[in-house]
């Protein structure tokens, strides 16, 4: 049985896509120089490598809106600078935590706040473009549960990687000693799912309307 798309896919964009794919690429190998960690960098920016192969092969037959690209690109500069430092030690969180008198260094929940609120858009757009879903409760529920699976598991890949690595992957975890880090990767990804959703989805919902 086939189901009719619920939005019409979005028209090709001409030249911002590859604009924002060379800007990606510029700050990937921006990144990988001088990284306190070559293991960690690319544990840390693998996602972003396995995204840019993705939307490139699938550019032709389903583009995304414009949102949706650039906030993957933001996604993925996040993913960069964390893995050129390690999360740990990116020194805008360091002044974040001195000014702010915090215990670790916060980057590390930026990235995780980020992992919900951008992935949101991507899955929001997949759902309404490939299922009968309309915009609504049900809309919003499915996609805050894709992100929280999404962020399941990524939080199993870095369990994996401390199984495998042991000590040697205490860079690529960032759990400062924090004990309770997983849950609070998760809970901050939902949190950045909500935001995303709430501020967004008008916006979003323009641009799939756009002919």
């Amino acid at each position: 049985m086939t189901v009719t798309p619920a939005v019409a896919p979005a028209p090709p964009r001409r030249r911002e896509p590859a604009v924002l794919l060379a800007i990606g690429v510029v700050a990937l190998v921006v990144s990988a120089f001088g990284a306190a960690s070559p293991g960690t960098w690319l544990l840390e920016v693998l996602a972003a490598l396995i995204a840019a192969v993705v939307l490139v092969a699938t550019y032709r037959r389903f583009p995304l809106t414009p949102l949706a690209y650039r906030l993957i690109l933001v996604h993925a500069v996040v993913l960069m600078i964390g893995g050129h430092w390690t999360y740990a030690e990116v020194p805008a969180g360091d002044w974040v935590r001195d000014a702010l008198g915090l215990a670790r260094n916060p980057y590390d929940r930026l990235g995780h706040f980020a992992q919900g609120f951008i992935p949101a858009i991507v899955a929001r757009e997949v759902l309404l473009r490939r299922t009968p879903l309309r915009p609504g409760r049900w809309l919003f529920a499915l996609t805050l549960c894709v992100v929280m699976a999404v962020s399941a598991t990524w939080e199993l890949f870095e369990w994996l990687a401390a199984v495998i690595g042991g000590s040697s992957a205490d860079d690529f975890l960032g759990t400062q000693g924090d004990v309770w880090d997983t849950q609070w990767d998760m809970f901050l990804a939902g949190v950045g799912a909500v935001t995303s959703l709430l501020l967004l989805s008008r916006l979003h919902d323009r641009q799939l309307a756009t002919p």
